[in-house]
């Protein structure tokens, strides 16, 4: 076990590989096609985000690394889309592009936080100009403190023989996340990482950890392979050398998807190693590492800050309705984390499926959603003596129970000014037909670098329409 997240800044990393660009349009369904039985979603956000090799760079740029990615795209606005969003986040691009196909792109139709399905846009990498890639490898190579290839199958990554040979006459440790079932194409790497398919696909059925163990370690000796490491998924990992083995059981809390996964764990070890640790005490941050990650949407990346929480066994991430000084804590760790916070107001008082649309609405354009809910006495001011219905308590209990909802909190001012001027959240949502600049808050969230999204209020849903039904009836 690791006492302290060890320093990472100044470290030169190299990544090699497969390069794409994957695009998550988010929305609600609520009904099926008359078309065909599928169904409907109403796309609300668009994102952009690096995939395969871009995901494993941004892992090592948001641990404070200098990182170097390597790879051959398009010739296409998808390129320069991909290149764009990678140098946002400090990410040095070393791009060849290629007339022969297109960059490679992953289209994932999501609908309350569940993947329904998957486009890819690909085509094989071929013709390519290896002398190019070679030339600029050797470049970058000449700096790295470690390698990293990245290996998705795509073609960039079909002559690594070399490459390793290559880095091992420099004494630049390698590290390979293989694909396929030939891993003698990985010899004398310093240590590769499959998942429990991936490397049973290659060995056979493993039934117990001895097996993993005796046919890990035939396997290292074949290929002349220091170390491999084999994810788990929710049993953890295991680090076989030649002549020892260690097994970490998974230091995730909560699955909520998987995907890029992988791409944590490399990255990790690899900036582990450079830091200085062993393998071993390398294989504990990668450990943390996923374990945080999984627990995020999408391809996603950890942060020193989230390393530094999970080691030193701080409380788990607050929920539900919290005192303001919590809530500054916690918006704080999520932003620092690279999280976007989503914050909102509002009286809902009788909870109806026109706030749950609009809440899960918000909930969609970020990663983190706060809920600033009236006092009894604001809401006796706008809506009259007769209100509310139910109290401050009982309201923000129930929005608190909502699943799109991370924190709540009370305001007693006749406006929510104070409240957005003090937490600062990326986005500011109002409902209505509002204008930005007309909004409650909305000059200091946009003078910090955020903005005020304007959603549409689900017709014939409301409050007072919900009481006047009752009181005919």
């Amino acid at each position: 076990m690791i006492s302290e997240i060890p320093g990472f800044k100044g470290l030169n990393i190299l990544v090699v590989g497969d390069l794409m660009l994957d695009y998550y349009w988010s929305g609600q369904t609520t009904r099926v096609s008359p078309e065909a039985p599928v169904p409907i979603v109403k796309v609300a956000k668009k994102e952009a985000r690096a995939g395969g090799a871009g995901n494993v760079a941004l892992n090592i740029a948001s641990l404070a690394a200098n990182v170097t990615l390597l790879g051959i795209v398009g010739d296409d606005n998808e390129a320069n889309e991909l290149q764009n969003l990678l140098e946002a986040k400090g990410v040095t691009c070393d791009f060849i592009k290629s007339n022969n196909v297109p960059t490679t792109c992953k289209l994932r139709i999501v609908a309350q936080h569940q993947q329904l399905i998957r486009l890819d846009f690909e085509e094989s990498l071929i013709d390519f100009d290896y002398t190019e890639l070679l030339r600029h490898y050797k470049a970058a190579l000449a700096t790295a403190d470690v390698v990293i290839f990245s290996d998705y199958a795509k073609g960039v990554l079909e002559h690594i023989p070399q490459l390793l040979e290559l880095a091992n006459a420099q004494g630049v440790q390698s590290f390979v996340d293989p694909k396929g079932t030939d891993f003698s194409r990985y010899q004398g790497a310093t240590l590769i990482t499959p998942n429990r398919s991936e490397f049973q696909a290659v060995v056979g059925p493993c039934l117990n950890n001895e097996q993993i163990i005796s046919k890990g370690q035939s396997l290292l000796a074949q290929h002349n392979i220091e170390a491999l490491l084999v994810t788990l998924s929710e049993h953890g990992m295991a680090l076989i050398k030649k002549s020892e083995a260690h097994f970490l059981p998974t230091h995730a809390r909560e699955v909520f998807d998987v995907t890029g996964a992988g791409d944590t764990v490399i990255a990790s070890m690899a900036l582990g190693v450079a830091s200085g640790l062993g393998l071993q005490h390398a294989m504990h941050l990668a450990n943390m590492a996923a374990g945080i990650v999984v627990g995020k949407f999408g391809t996603s990346t950890v942060s020193s800050h989230e390393l530094n929480r999970a080691l030193h066994g701080d409380k788990e991430n607050i929920s539900g309705v919290v005192s303001e000084d919590e809530l500054k804590n916690e918006i704080e760790f999520a932003q620092k984390s690279g999280e976007k916070v989503v914050m909102t107001n509002g009286c809902f008082d009788i909870l109806h499926a026109g706030h749950v649309a609009y809440l899960e609405q918000a909930r969609l354009l970020g990663d983190r959603l706060v809920v600033a809910i009236n006092s009894d006495e604001s809401v006796q001011q706008l809506k009259g003596p007769s209100r509310p219905i139910n109290k401050l308590a009982d309201r923000m209990t129930i929005i608190a129970a909502l699943g799109c909802v991370d924190w709540v909190i009370p305001f007693f001012e006749e406006t929510p000014e104070r409240i957005y001027n003090t937490f600062l959240p990326d986005i500011l949502v109002k409902g209505g037909d509002y204008k930005p600049e007309e909004v409650v808050g909305a000059e200091a969230v946009i003078n910090a670098g955020g903005k005020v999204q304007i959603l549409d209020f689900v017709d014939g849903k409301s409050t007072t329409t919900t009481i006047e039904r009752i009181k005919n009836q």
